[in-house]
């Protein structure tokens, strides 16, 4: 009996489109990006096909359906799942041999099996072909559809083919033979599982890995092997895969060396031991070089709007006869603090856009693997700089891309050094403070504290490492994808999910921080002041004074900024135009209001002063998003607590060395 829904496992190599292909098949925005990890849990979504709802899930890239990371713990538990009707293969064609091992382990499964050949445009650009007709002969007779998930060709094809594949009740028929000696002890062991659980499935697959010593296999299914053999046949299963692949690509791919690929040529250069690195930091210092420039270009229309509706707003308040009490907390509140985050917005959206190309390009993996000396000198991968560059985004995912590596040592070192990446929410405190205080270099100010959290991420680590004394961390193994033209469409999700997020947080967590910003600077001990000096805010602020003095930040005002922006980093910029009377802090009149009002407050503020608060906003705790993010992924309180002390002290340490040495040349 057919269900009316039927539940499909999309499963793959890491950079072989899956997700991608995910995307286009459902409609689902997620997050599509060139490098393994960053699909770490399933994600469903639904579509339908003639009439048959599907339920699609998004597994992790895998290799294979051994258990050795948490991506593959992840897949094999879901496709081992007896709600999975069918399973999407999905294949990156340009690479057919490396990804025809998980194929034949698929296959082993004894379920329904369709097999996506993703990226055939590369296939044909590289002067390649593929017999799709002896393919599928030689994988048993399953379904191989071409696809291309990028320009959502074949798509149709592919659903149909799951529909019946699944109507027909199909599974796969497995037809590659081992040598007798292991078929034997195969037999004998499909034997002995059917008898112990009669109603399993895939005894094939479990024979196979019984067999293979398997840990998880063998604790869940405590067969005695000892008189069928005591050796694990691992490598000799592996072996014979390996050798039915080189057979299957020998009868079914031509042309395979017609021409070299462009990848390995631009690769010469941008995976180059001495120039890796320095290309990668020219690339990124282009990033921020266009984040200021077009971003400031646009930012103007923002500022006219903004001025706009802050005048609209006190004259139709005052016309209305609003309180004057009200009208200070809708115009200086939050429209000067909300608002003025929102100005950022053209900044944001051309950090974003710039990383989203990085990503679907190709780029971002070579980045890992260039990484990887230098992360293998403090005990760390270069699979553990992932996390670290998505957290230029947003801290609280990279936080959870954490999961991905091996350890929980490597798991919580990454989790420590990760907040010093410089996310979006910092760009706007470097955006303001560097335009005010060092106008003819503001971009190379802000691209200095990109480097300088890698450098302190780095430093930490090693540190952490001779701590450990001098713990060896196994090497990187990492796919470096083709070169590809950015798909438009997964940018634009990418781009659009994260201004999203920005404008969501906009909307609440900085609106609502507005709002108590201004009531505790417009009210005290004694209810409503006039003087914010005798407001509560300051009584606060004034508790971190002697406390940042030293690092040249000692105003009530800026540590009453930097607990606000605990909550949120922007909240640190609106705090500020909040304190400062500025109706946007993004605007050259608000820059100079602030300017003004702080060096009323401190005559002696001024670029050194400025650049330690930059400083000391990068290393400080984040935010509490991402503190949350470290507790859940940690599982220890005592953990959490301990790094956000870390992150205080070593932030205040190093705006104090910076400020009191540039006071001896300023």
């Amino acid at each position: 009996m057919h269900k009316s829904k039927i539940h499909v496992a999309c499963v793959g190599n890491p950079n072989c489109g899956k997700t991608t292909l995910f995307n286009a098949l459902t409609g689902a925005k997620l997050k599509v990006a060139n490098w393994p990890g960053v699909t770490v849990e399933k994600v469903e979504g639904q579509t339908s096909y003639e009439g048959m709802d599907i339920c699609l899930v998004d597994t992790p890239g895998i290799y294979s359906l051994t258990c050795y990371t948490i991506e593959e713990k992840v897949t094999r538990k879901c496709v081992m799942n007896d709600d999975i009707d069918v399973i999407i293969n999905i294949v990156d064609a340009s690479s057919l041999e490396r990804n025809l091992y998980l194929t034949l382990q698929l296959l082993e499964l004894g379920k329904p099996v369709v097999l996506a050949l993703n990226m055939m445009d590369i296939v044909q650009e590289r002067g390649m072909e593929i017999d799709l007709h002896r393919l599928p002969e030689m994988l048993g007779d399953i379904p191989v559809v071409p696809v291309s998930a990028a320009k959502r060709t074949g798509l149709d094809i592919l659903l149909h083919a799951v529909v019946h594949h699944y109507e027909e009740g199909q599974n796969a028929e497995y037809i590659l033979q081992y040598p007798d000696e292991i078929e034997n002890k195969i037999g004998k062991l499909e034997v002995m599982m059917q008898a112990h659980y009669p109603t399993h499935s895939s005894v094939r697959w479990h024979a196979i890995k019984l067999l293979e010593n398997d840990e998880e296999v063998l604790e869940e299914h405590p067969i005695s092997t000892e008189h069928i053999g005591s050796k694990s046949y691992e490598k000799e299963i592996i072996s014979c895969k390996y050798a039915y692949i080189e057979s299957v690509v020998k009868e079914a791919l031509f042309h395979k060396n017609k021409k070299e690929a462009s990848t390995d040529k631009v690769d010469k250069l941008l995976t180059s031991e001495w120039l890796g690195f320095p290309v990668f930091l020219c690339i990124m210092g282009l990033v921020f070089f266009l984040t200021f420039a077009v971003g400031d270009l646009l930012k103007g229309i923002f500022e006219e709007g903004l001025g706009i509706i802050s005048a609209l707003a006190a004259e139709g308040l005052k016309a209305i006869g609003t309180a004057d009490w009200l009208v200070s907390l809708i115009v200086d509140g939050i429209i000067a603090g909300v608002g003025g985050i929102l100005t950022f917005i053209p900044n944001i959206f051309i950090l974003f856009l710039a990383l989203a190309i990085l990503e679907d390009s190709g780029y971002m993996a070579r980045v890992a693997y260039v990484m990887d000396s230098i992360m293998g000198r403090v005990g760390l991968s270069g699979k553990a700089f992932l996390p670290m560059i998505l957290g230029f985004g947003c801290t609280v995912p990279a936080i959870m891309a954490s999961r991905a590596l091996e350890t929980e040592r490597d798991r919580r070192k990454t989790m420590m050094i990760t907040p010093f990446m410089s996310c979006s929410a910092r760009l706007p405190i470097y955006v303001i403070f560097s335009q005010m205080f060092f106008p003819k270099a503001a971009g190379a100010v802000a691209f200095s504290f990109y480097v300088i959290g890698m450098v302190a991420a780095i430093v930490t680590a090693h540190v952490l490492n001779k701590a450990e004394k001098g713990h060896e961390n196994n090497s990187l193994l990492i796919e470096l994808p083709e070169y590809k033209k950015p798909n438009a469409r997964t940018v634009r999700i990418y781009v659009w999910n994260k201004l999203k997020d920005y404008l969501t947080k906009a909307g609440t967590t900085i609106f609502i921080a507005s709002i108590l910003i201004w009531f505790i600077l417009n009210f005290g001990v004694t209810g409503m002041v006039d003087n914010p000096a005798d407001s509560f805010g300051a009584i606060i602020g004034c508790i971190l004074v002697p406390f940042l003095a030293p690092a040249g930040l000692g105003m009530w005002q800026v540590g009453l900024a930097l607990i606000a922006g605990i909550s949120a980093k922007e909240v640190v910029v609106s705090s500020f135009s909040v304190l400062f009377g500025a109706t946007n802090a993004n605007s050259a009149a608000g820059m100079e209001t602030i300017v003004a009002n702080l060096q009323a407050v401190n005559p002696s503020f001024g670029p050194l002063n400025a650049y330690c608060l930059m400083l000391f906003c990068l290393l400080y705790v984040p935010c509490v998003a991402a503190v949350a993010a470290i507790r859940k992924e940690s599982g220890s309180a005592k953990f959490t607590f301990g790094l956000m002390a870390f992150q205080i002290l070593l932030a205040w340490a190093a705006a104090t060395l910076v400020f009191q040495i540039g006071s001896l040349f300023i």
